[in-house]
């Protein structure tokens, strides 16, 4: 029942969105957690704790994806692997081409706020994203 329940909730959230516009996509730049996967059979993985964050920098429609790593101290580490992004559309819904040296792939830009962004793959698994925090010991 949980299943069914799950699918149900993710079909109602992903089909009662509204659609990207191009103003939007200046809202990718910047820092993205992992809050939620739902693989294409309803369930979902939450994620409480990440240890890499996604960093994306696009302007006109090219830029890249970086994993980092934040630090204690407000600061980022990272390995240096850019994935090089393009955005395009087809048939008025936004997708983002991902290469690197070992493979291409597109993602579909499903919901993008100030807040949050969902994408979903090939594969239809769904990735939710929420505007990273940094971390604070004040």
């Amino acid at each position: 029942m949980k299943k069914i329940t799950t699918l149900f909730l993710t079909f109602l959230v992903i089909s009662c969105q509204t659609n990207v516009k191009k103003e939007d996509l200046s809202k990718l730049n910047g820092y993205w957690e992992i809050k939620q996967v739902t693989l294409a059979d309803g369930e979902t993985k939450d994620y409480k704790v990440n240890e890499t964050i996604d960093f994306f920098e696009v302007k006109d429609n090219a830029g890249f994806r970086q994993k980092v790593m934040p630090q204690f101290d407000g600061t980022f580490k990272t390995n240096g692997i850019k994935e090089r992004l393009k955005i395009f559309t087809v048939d008025n819904s936004y997708f983002i081409e991902c290469k690197t040296d070992y493979g291409k792939w597109n993602e579909e830009i499903i919901t993008i706020e100030d807040s949050t962004l969902v994408l979903k793959n090939k594969q239809n698994l769904v990735y939710t994203y929420k505007k990273f925090k940094p971390f604070s010991l004040k």
